[in-house]
């Protein structure tokens, strides 16, 4: 999990709920998880391209430019978003055959 750094300005002028929304924000930010594309010897570059649009719903140029990424980095976050949306994504690109980890 990344560390995120948190500052919150509070003017003269702002309530207690400003500020309790900034606050919600913030948490709703941090609370995000990532699916995490790892790079393998086993699937083409067009397998994980079709597979990204497929299961990530990337445009053509996302899942190329996720795939270079993985290929030349050996990792890609490919999505980020709630977990209950994320899992069912990460379980069908593993049954696709792809290297993926939810975190």
């Amino acid at each position: 999990m990344k560390k995120i750094n948190i500052h919150i300005k509070i003017t003269k002028s702002s309530t207690k709920e400003e500020t309790q929304e900034e606050v919600d924000v913030l948490e709703k930010e941090v609370n995000q998880h990532q699916i995490v594309l790892h790079n393998d010897d086993v699937n083409t570059f067009d397998h994980v391209i079709d597979s990204l649009m497929d299961v990530c719903e990337h445009t053509l140029v996302q899942a190329e430019q996720c795939a270079t990424l993985v290929h030349y980095k050996g990792k890609c976050t490919v999505k980020t978003g709630e977990f209950k949306d994320l899992e069912p994504r990460c379980s069908k690109l593993l049954q696709l055959g792809l290297s993926a980890e939810l975190v």
